[in-house]
């Protein structure tokens, strides 16, 4: 008889591909649009708010994306 209960994963291994596209992709299209909004604009246009805003976007899925890519490939089991 065992006291503890084996540990399973809330995210399904099977899934870590498609996940780690998704997130990538989401991440590379918040960093995309903040790229071009910093060359579009002009000291005048831009605003602090919502610069911070899209690279704290952009970075949180590129982040979550590159977790899953790390995951997918096994360097993290």
């Amino acid at each position: 008889m065992t006291l503890y209960k084996r540990y399973v994963s809330p995210v399904s291994p099977a899934v870590y591909p498609h996940l780690t596209l998704l997130l990538l992709s989401i991440g590379v299209f918040f960093t995309a649009w903040f790229f071009v909004y910093e060359v579009t604009g002009t000291k005048y246009t831009r605003n602090l708010k919502k610069e911070l805003t899209i690279s704290f976007v952009a970075a949180l899925f590129t982040g979550f994306g590159l977790l899953f890519l790390l995951l997918w490939v096994g360097i993290y089991v």
